[in-house]
């Protein structure tokens, strides 16, 4: 069913607040996915924290326009999946990690940082480590010292009972 000029701006409104507050976007074309992948896709989507949505390529020009995002226009042609994340990398990694288990979804462009990626830029980006796994291994980093430390601090405790006891 069409949707009428109030459906269509509420629409664009919708997907511009998204756009506001996204890092990245990643399109995807999805021809002849089934309808249970597409669910699975937007599931995974949903817990990594990525609005995903089906768009009128028109409706999506018009959301992007005067964003940093505007570059990307001209690459939204044919039925495409639109990915939108504030986490730099998790809009990306959603549609790479889905296109490798399903040969039917289909990479196609990507925008970040007010530039336009192409395919292999967007699975670079999907490559990287998402947010919360950097903080992890910062951490793991930081503690690295402190818990060296308690390990030498016991040795030398072990090391004087035992000669204590001698």
């Amino acid at each position: 069913m069409p949707l009428n000029l109030e459906d269509k701006k509420a629409v664009v409104a919708e997907v511009s607040a998204q756009v506001a507050k996204a890092s990245t976007i990643a399109v995807a074309e999805y021809r002849g996915i089934a309808v249970g992948e597409m669910t699975q896709l937007r599931a995974k989507a949903r817990a990594l924290g990525v609005y995903m949505r089906v768009l009128k390529n028109t409706l999506a020009r018009r959301a992007v326009q005067e964003t940093p995002f505007a570059g990307l226009a001209n690459q939204m042609t044919g039925p495409l999946i639109y990915s939108m994340s504030e986490d730099v990398v998790a809009a990306a990694k959603v549609l790479n990690d889905f296109a490798k288990t399903n040969d039917k979804l289909i990479l196609k462009a990507g925008s970040y940082n007010g530039k336009v990626l192409d395919v292999n830029a967007v699975k670079a980006l999907a490559s990287v480590p998402g947010r919360k796994e950097l903080i992890s291994m910062l951490l793991g980093v930081m503690q690295a010292p402190v818990s060296g430390m308690a390990r030498v601090l016991a040795a030398v405790g072990e090391k004087k009972q035992a000669e204590s006891a001698a």
